[in-house]
């Protein structure tokens, strides 16, 4: 896109945060294996999210019987080209990775500071998230996540994203700054549940969405897909955490939308792995609660069966990027990373720097390390507090 000389300091930086996550991960023996921990359950999280989200990406705007007749009638079953490539992400992904960049600066700027809004910071990581769709790169954007050049390309972000990070208002649930419960508020706000602090992910996750979501079932959903995730990384079963958000919706004005979604989600999901004409009962998943309902539902279904729930939440006739992209973040953070098959991981877009955004996801929030000067001063450079 023309923009690779102006980042030629920042995408040095880039491709050592990324490539070295190998070293990461063996540096961080203390932790033990991998398996089964917190933060191959954040990996996970953020992997099969992106997977899903690439998943549905080629199939976005199909309908089931579309989808049956190009891939045969058990659907789609590995990607299929979109954007010019095989696995590509979606805005889906690039917005789930700048809110996670906001999250960990606000963190940052808490150590610093001793004060800081994670709303603010993570409405800052959009509107770097937006110069990349606009192509405007300001001298004022910092941090490793901008440099990385195919970010900048446009996956047909959503409309009210970006209507309202260039209105230049920042929403809130207290002061709406629309009337819209699409999707685009719960598709990325997983990193909210990363927090350790429990009590904290809803109202986050719920903040996130309605930095451009006015609506409460457009950010209420992204409230309780926190609460869940949080939950799958602490180590609970996906029945607890899915009660968690329930206890946390009810408890929230306006809810009864949202809450009846999620509860028709659990309840088709516990019947078996949910066949596209069943989905369709619960909607398209263009808005906010029924995407939630959608990625439940599968996930619930096909809990022991995650590769085969995945597949379930892209074939429907509705917005299967999205609804493949949270159930991804369902599984990922209940079963973490074993389990997605070696393809779709050595074919997804951008893989090594979604991969280094969980593990510092998980160093951000779980404290885990005692980092060198060195380290942290990289560290600080990729994530300034400030």
């Amino acid at each position: 896109m023309g923009h690779h000389d102006e980042f030629s300091d920042l995408a040095a930086r880039t491709e050592r945060a990324a490539t070295g996550l190998s070293g990461a991960l063996a540096n961080e023996s203390e932790l033990g294996e991998e398996h089964g921990t917190a933060r191959d359950r954040i990996r996970g999280c953020l992997l099969a999210g992106a997977v899903g989200d690439a998943l549905g990406g080629g199939i976005e705007f199909d309908s089931w019987s579309r989808i049956r007749a190009t891939f045969g009638e058990a659907g789609l079953q590995s990607y299929t080209p979109a954007y010019g490539r095989v696995g590509a992400i979606t805005d889906d992904t690039q917005m789930t990775l700048f809110t996670a960049e906001g999250l960990i600066r606000a963190r940052n700027r808490m150590e610093a500071e001793g004060t800081c809004s994670p709303r603010h910071e993570v409405h800052q990581a959009y509107l770097r998230w937006l110069a990349t769709q606009n192509g405007h790169r300001d001298p004022a954007h910092d941090g490793w996540l901008i440099a990385v050049p195919e970010l900048w390309n446009t996956r047909a972000p959503g409309n009210t994203c970006l209507s309202a990070l260039q209105s230049g208002q920042v929403g809130s649930m207290d002061e709406p700054i629309n009337d819209s419960k699409g999707c685009g508020g719960v598709m990325r706000a997983a990193p909210a549940g990363f927090l350790a602090e429990a009590a904290d992910r809803f109202r986050l996750g719920c903040d996130v969405a309605a930095i451009t979501h006015g609506h409460a079932d457009g950010y209420l959903p992204a409230g309780a897909l926190a609460v869940v995730v949080g939950a799958l990384v602490d180590g609970a079963e996906l029945s607890t955490a899915l009660d968690d958000a329930e206890e946390c919706l009810r408890q929230a004005r306006s809810h009864d939308a949202t809450l009846a979604a999620l509860r028709a989600g659990r309840t088709l999901g516990a019947a078996g792995l949910p066949a596209p004409e069943q989905l369709e009962g619960l909607g398209g998943g263009w808005v906010g609660e029924e995407a939630l309902a959608i990625a439940v539902a599968c996930a619930v279904g096909g809990i022991d069966r995650p590769a085969e729930a995945m597949l379930a939440a892209v074939n429907h006739s509705g917005d299967s990027d999205s609804t493949g992209s949270i159930a991804g973040n369902i599984l990922g953070a209940t079963h973490g990373v074993e389990w997605l098959p070696t393809p779709w991981l050595d074919e997804l877009e951008l893989r090594d720097v979604i991969d280094a955004v969980a593990v510092d996801c998980h160093r951000s929030f779980h404290g885990v390390g005692n980092p060198d000067a060195r380290d942290l001063s990289d560290w600080w450079e990729r994530y300034p507090g400030r």
